[in-house]
């Protein structure tokens, strides 16, 4: 578990802001992942909310090369195959069932499992899991509450998720618990469906200059 760790600590290094992005077509999946590589980032969380989810992660992991394509909302054990199939790098679950932390054991990927109180956070470090999503992030206690975690529960690094704004972020990077914030803000939906890939470059430029505290 600890090579997992270290794998997707690197894979996640220098990106204080991970995309969490809703892909209705694939046809937009190379030309946003393009957009955030040429603002500086260099990881996206695709959701597997869908039809076209894994295609998309399929297209990114095959023709962009500089961006680690990883999955969001991964919620079943026969998502995890699929996504090793696509070509993922990561996935991320909002939560962790018993189902799918067996799955995971035997998953290549490394995984940001999601936590929302201190005994769900200490159950999967645990499991081997001491990088972790705190979702939802806002409606759980915010920043406020991820500080106050940080005195008993050291070992375990987050990143938050769930109604974080780019006005919000820096609150949450400036904790030592905190390694990075995902938001959607980078890839707004009328961006991505009208092709406005230069306001998505600008979002990316203003989030990869943030830079966590941890």
């Amino acid at each position: 578990m600890m090579e997992k760790t270290e794998e997707l600590e690197a894979i996640l290094r220098g990106t204080p802001v991970l995309p969490v992005v809703v892909l209705e077509d694939a046809e937009a999946a190379v030309p946003l992942a393009r957009a955030l590589v040429a603002g500086g980032v260099h990881a996206i969380e695709v959701t597997l909310r869908t039809e076209a989810a894994f295609e998309a992660v399929r297209r990114i992991a095959e023709e962009v090369e500089e961006i680690a394509v990883g999955v969001g909302t991964v919620l079943a054990p026969d998502q995890l195959r699929r996504a090793e199939r696509a070509g993922a790098r990561f996935w991320v679950s909002p939560g962790m069932s018993p189902q799918l932390l067996e799955a995971a054991r035997y998953c290549v990927l490394p995984g940001l499992p999601g936590a929302a109180t201190a005994s769900e956070a200490m159950a999967l470090v645990e499991a081997g899991y001491h990088l972790q999503k705190f979702f939802p992030a806002e409606m759980a206690g915010g920043a406020t509450y991820l500080k106050a975690l940080a005195g008993p529960l050291p070992e375990i690094r987050f990143c938050p998720t769930g109604g974080i704004s780019a006005q919000s972020a820096s609150a949450y990077l400036c904790l030592p618990n905190v390694f990075a914030v995902g938001g959607s803000w980078l890839a707004p939906p009328e961006a991505v469906a009208g092709g406005d890939w230069a306001r998505i470059e600008a979002l990316a430029r203003e989030a990869a200059a943030l830079r966590p505290a941890g």
